[in-house]
């Protein structure tokens, strides 16, 4: 058992290759409906934006490649995999891949902290039915309360706040956010709230924050609530409370893409310009070696206690 060499599935949500390539990614999501021209017109000026850089592939497969060059330095015998939800390389190649390369054990890792039902439980269930019964699969479920995850997240909102004007240092609100999800995950017993507020908290403690919150971004556009408070209005509450800038940690994301990029760097910025405060954000793990060492961390807990 030992001796066989691990698949290492790095999964992540996907990202449109390029601007030709928008419409089918969307379709994609939306279960093969077409966005509405008028939506895909948006969408395209979004992207346009931020210069129409679509950097998640890219980042992705750098994460997996540090991932697995961690892995063999600590003895570790791991191949690694990049499988996409809703873009090229597909979570379901990337597993046909493992097979054909005669990998007959795999460990799932999905690029995003904190556990959904319908976030990181619907990248399980893709690979768990790519793998069938040929391919023993596990998955990592969640690792937001892994101790060097939350050391280099705290390290990243203490530089963030470094970036204020000492004055403001101490009077600024810090907000940890995470991609929306449909309200009704919380009626169903959905861990996913609590899991970013226990991030929150962690990240807190160990900084001694005077002020912190927990907020929402870039929620989809369908008729039925989503979690909330957004982020906008986070923003809007902390200027007329008195605080003269908000720190953004956008801990749900581990990579610069549109939800970052736009949504933080372009849209929420004009919100806190429109309610005269200040925000800074916490720079995104990308494949900074201290996060490509933190997930490896989690990794390799997480294979201990399978053996244990």
């Amino acid at each position: 058992m030992a001796d066989r060499q691990l698949g290492l599935l790095v999964m992540a949500y996907g990202t449109p290759a390029g601007p030709d390539d928008i419409e089918r990614y969307y379709t994609d999501i939306r279960g093969g409906r077409l966005p509405a021209p008028e939506a895909l017109v948006e969408l395209k000026g979004r992207y346009a934006a931020i210069g129409n850089e679509f950097p998640l592939t890219r980042i992705t497969e750098e994460q997996a490649s540090g991932l697995e060059g961690e892995l063999r330095a600590w003895g570790i015998e791991a191949r690694a995999f990049v499988g996409m939800k809703h873009s090229p390389p597909f979570i379901d190649e990337a597993v046909e891949r493992m097979r054909e390369a005669g990998i007959d054990r795999a460990l799932g890792i999905v690029m995003a902290p904190h556990y959904s039902r319908l976030s990181v439980g619907s990248y399980a269930e893709r690979a768990r039915a790519a793998a069938g019964d040929d391919l023993e699969l596990d998955v990592v479920e969640s690792w937001w309360a892994h101790p060097a995850f939350v050391e280099l997240l705290a390290g990243r909102v203490r530089d963030a706040v470094g970036l204020l004007p000492e004055d403001e240092r101490d009077r600024a609100l810090v907000a940890f956010t995470a991609h929306s999800l449909p309200e009704r995950i919380v009626a169903e017993g959905d861990p996913y709230p609590d899991e970013l507020r226990g991030t929150a908290e962690a990240v807190a403690a160990r900084l001694g924050l005077p002020a912190f919150t927990t907020g929402w971004q870039s929620a989809g556009r369908t008729p039925e609530p989503w979690l909330g408070p957004p982020l906008e209005q986070t923003i809007e509450a902390a200027a007329a409370s008195g605080h003269p800038a908000i720190v953004v940690c956008p801990c749900g994301f581990v990579s610069d893409h549109l939800e970052i990029l736009y949504d933080l760097d372009v849209e929420a910025q004009e919100v806190a310009r429109a309610a005269g405060i200040r925000l800074v954000r916490t720079e995104s793990p990308n494949a900074d070696p201290a996060f490509i060492r933190a997930l490896a961390d989690v990794v390799r807990d997480h294979l201990a206690q399978r053996v244990s």
